[in-house]
């Protein structure tokens, strides 16, 4: 059984390493981490783990009202589809709505489209690219 629960920003480090930039010359500590309003979830199993996801306060002025953005979601290769990602998103949309936080946002790569449409983020404009990483578009969800 997979179980979510908070985590520290260094928690997330060797994941995001291993998943999303493994040979990109890009950071894997994002601006945002340590600040006191972010988030840091871990998906567990059997205590290992799994998938990490930050959630940080960050406004995106196509969107109004008080907003977080997903950065760094990231889930080992093994598990991939196990459901961690949707558990650690469900957790965040409980608690970002206790804050009264109307608006989540990522930038999602386009091969997690799927994924990210089936949790309720619609995307908004138009598709673009990030250095080393790929094609994106920007998704949000309403949470009130």
């Amino acid at each position: 059984m997979i179980y979510i629960k908070e985590i520290s920003a260094q928690d997330t480090f060797p994941i995001r390493l291993e998943v999303l930039r493994k040979n990109i010359p890009l950071p894997h500590e994002f601006n945002g981490d340590l600040d006191s309003d972010t988030i840091h979830f871990g998906a567990f199993k059997n205590d290992e783990l799994i998938a990490v996801s930050s959630f940080m306060k960050a406004t995106n002025p196509n969107f109004e009202g008080s907003q977080y953005q997903l950065r760094g979601m990231a889930t080992l290769t093994k598990y991939q589809g196990s459901g961690a990602g949707k558990l650690m998103l469900q957790q965040a949309f409980v608690i970002l709505r206790k804050k009264n936080i109307a608006v989540l946002w990522c930038n999602a790569r386009i091969l997690a489209l799927n994924f990210y449409q089936k949790q309720g983020f619609k995307t908004f404009g138009k598709k673009f690219e990030i250095s080393y990483v790929g094609e994106h578009y920007v998704m949000f969800k309403n949470l009130n």
